[in-house]
């Protein structure tokens, strides 16, 4: 059984910062692509941010380009979402998703989901 863990969401005031993390279980995650979408309501589910399974070449939404950082470490089966200058236009939930192979932005190319965590950024 898969699962996805994500933790470090929270209330944040505008200009804070917040560092999300998705702990994977059930298998080795080292040829993973990992990703990062989020869902503000009545929106559709968007992508964030997709690392590859080596840790390199990071791909992020142009909206959180230079303020999000996605990084992994592969020992701990764990992925990062650092989250700087953050903006209430970020408040969402945000989920961990995970694919085999490589990184895509689209959520239909991803197998495995977590539940979410909340973010909110208030003004």
């Amino acid at each position: 059984q898969v699962q996805l863990a994500e933790s470090g969401g929270g209330l944040v005031q505008a200009g804070g910062s917040l560092r999300l993390s998705c702990t994977a279980s059930g298998r080795t995650f080292s040829s993973y692509a990992m990703a990062w979408f989020r869902q503000a309501p009545g929106k559709e589910r968007e992508f964030v941010a997709t690392i590859n399974w080596s840790g390199s070449t990071p791909n992020y939404a142009d909206s959180v380009n230079g303020r999000f950082t996605i990084s992994r470490n592969s020992a701990k089966n764990t992925v990062y979402l650092e989250m700087n200058s953050l903006k209430p236009e970020d408040t969402a939930v945000y989920y961990c998703a995970a694919r085999y192979g490589a990184r895509a932005v689209n959520t239909r190319a991803y197998d495995y989901w977590g539940q979410g965590t909340q973010v909110t950024v208030s003004s």
